[in-house]
């Protein structure tokens, strides 16, 4: 047993011990401190310090009481103000208190959908022109430099969304069923930031390169409960909808629903004359070809509110387009136009334009799997983003530019194995550069050849041999089950000669519809972009669009909500007879759409 150690009055403390290095002073009062606690007796400097520690200490719990209140207060004002939901449109400008800017002061939002396009697509695209321009491999598109991040696509029903709901989160900033235009889930419209834009004195405009009444446009200004009622959203694009016009400017195709039926090259199934109503009754101006559109200058010749239909139906894939461009504009020459006209309509006023562009065939050439088709989209699409940066740089108005996909379409992989081979780690991008025509072009020439009238079967083959997989698609080596494929059976010839692209060129493809893949997010960056950076909710991407341009969606809808009874009308439709909403729609006006 260790002896007991027992120390005297003039024995060191411990704890001086081990404080050599401190002064003398310093150690006599640790020295003190020890002793007092030993004996549990108070030191004299504590007593003589009690009362101003007790302030001290009084001073101390009061100001963090104070901080604890205050930080409640701020989460409470915070938790009120917030949306509901995440992405879901708020009142007021959230980025001015960032910023430092006003709520008042003037902006322009131009906001690109690429519809269909996913990731695979960019490196397609940018493999692609790397291999045909000869460029290095690190000289990459204008959307790569300008990527912000990806978003998640889901719609209300479904993990793969369709583009009426995709963009109905964009221009409502809300989740919803597959197939709703600016609709809620139950069939409750509501107020689109484009709507909201116009009544809040902004210009607004919808630039596409599919027909301007398709579910991308129609969501962002009308209200239907589907995309298929195409006739109807027509006439509430030219104002004939419960808020009337908030549309001034339309570019795009889609001429035959806008057209009676008693009229050559109208797909209406009534006798309403769309253009008519909108020249007479809401003040548009129209054009419908190419002589119309130059007459515009670019821009600089248009009085708003302007309607230009320069297709029936779509504009043609850019791959056709580009050789018959004395007949249609293309994407970037109608944006160009949108964005100068809508300027100068604004410089005097105190509110700035909305603008969106949809890239919108992307999507078509995922669905065909025309992988020739779908990388000319693209890069004219790169090119129209690059055109509205240059608007940008030189406008003296605040400009944010952003840009996404509603979906991906078609299940893109740029690498292909036939089931019976090794996988081949490799993809040939000249085989795209090969291919002078889409699919959809060439099934077309395909279909009246034999529409023109009846031919040996040989003769047949040959032509096709001849005319359109040498000299289109630049494919040399085509086979006999092939060729014999397309002869006889010319209804899915579109898809022949897709595939015969992609398997050349090892390009694969999972699907003909979409897919549920995140898609990328691009912007010109400004004030409150960065709430979109990194992954997020579609949703959250049409929060951004009306939170920037400071406007309120809810009293749009709210309207919407007690002036459109006929959206009832169609809940019951539904609810009561237990039809099927497509198969409804169908009956009712013949159309089916992807």
């Amino acid at each position: 047993m260790a002896p007991e150690i027992k120390r005297s009055s003039e024995q060191t403390p411990l704890l001086a011990e081990t404080a050599t290095s401190r002064s003398s002073q310093d150690s006599h009062r640790r020295a003190e401190e020890e002793d007092a606690a030993i004996h549990g007796a108070p030191l004299a400097s504590q007593r003589k310090r009690s009362s101003r520690e007790l302030v001290l200490f009084s001073w101390a719990f009061l100001a963090t009481a104070a901080v604890i209140v205050l930080t409640v207060v701020l989460q409470h004002r915070n938790s009120t103000s917030a949306p509901a939901v995440p992405g879901a449109p708020t009142t007021g400008d959230p980025y001015a208190a960032k910023s430092g800017l006003k709520k008042d002061r003037k902006r322009n939002l131009v906001f690109m959908v690429s519809d269909g396009m996913g990731p695979a697509s960019l490196s397609l695209t940018r493999s692609f022109r790397q291999h045909v321009s000869n460029l290095p491999i690190d000289d990459v598109l204008t959307l790569d430099r300008h990527f912000w991040g990806s978003s998640r696509t889901r719609s209300s029903n479904s993990l793969v969304t369709d583009s009426a709901a995709g963009a109905t989160a964009f221009s409502c900033a809300r989740k919803s069923y597959n197939g709703a235009i600016g609709m809620e889930p139950g069939f409750k419209p509501c107020g689109t930031v484009l709507e909201a834009a116009k009544r809040a004195g902004y210009k607004t405009g919808l630039v596409v390169t599919t027909d301007i009444t398709d579910a991308t446009p129609a969501c962002f200004a009308s209200h239907v409960a589907y995309r298929w009622q195409m006739d109807e959203i027509a006439l509430q694009e030219i104002g004939e909808g419960v808020l009337g016009r908030s549309v001034d400017l339309m570019l795009g195709g889609g001429r035959c629903h806008f057209l009676p039926n008693s009229t050559a090259g109208s797909c209406r199934l009534d006798d309403v004359d769309v253009v008519g109503i909108a020249k007479d009754k809401h003040g548009w101006g129209y054009v419908d070809d190419r002589s119309g559109f130059d007459s515009l200058k670019l821009g600089k010749n248009v009085n708003l509110p302007l309607l230009g239909l320069f297709a029936p139906r779509d504009v043609p894939f850019e791959i056709d387009r580009s050789k018959m461009s004395d007949i249609y504009p293309s994407l970037s020459e109608m944006a160009a136009t949108a964005l100068t006209s809508l300027s100068d309509a604004t410089k005097d006023s105190e509110q700035g334009f909305f603008l969106m562009i949809e890239g919108s065939r992307i999507d078509h050439a995922g669905h065909i799997n025309d992988p020739a088709a779908q990388v000319r989209e693209v890069l004219e699409y790169d090119r129209t983003f690059q055109a509205v940066l240059d608007f940008i740089k030189s406008s003296d108005t605040e400009t944010v530019l952003v840009a996404t996909s509603d979906h991906e379409t078609g299940g893109l992989s740029t690498a292909w194995q036939a089931s019976s081979e090794l996988p081949v780690y490799n993809w040939h991008p000249q085989i795209l550069a090969n291919a002078n025509a889409s699919s959809e072009h060439l099934a077309l020439l395909l279909h009246q050849r034999i529409e023109s009238g009846p031919e040996p079967a040989e003769s047949l083959i040959e032509w096709i041999r001849t005319d359109l997989v040498e000299a289109r698609l630049g494919i040399n080596d085509a086979l006999e089950i092939e060729l014999n494929a397309l002869a006889s059976n010319p209804i899915a010839a579109t898809n022949i000669f897709a595939k015969m692209v992609s398997m050349r060129a090892r390009i694969g493809w999972s699907t003909h519809g979409h897919s549920a893949v995140d898609v990328n997010v691009y912007s010109s960056g400004g004030p409150g972009t960065e709430k979109i950076r990194g992954n997020v909710e579609n949703i959250q991407v049409g929060g951004f669009l009306n939170e920037y341009l400071n406007v309120d969606l809810e009293p749009i809808t709210k309207e919407l909500r007690e002036k459109m009874v006929m959206a009832n009308t169609v809940e019951e439709k539904f609810e009561d007879d237990k039809v099927h909403p497509k198969e409804w729609f169908e009956d009712v006006n013949g159309l089916v759409a992807y």
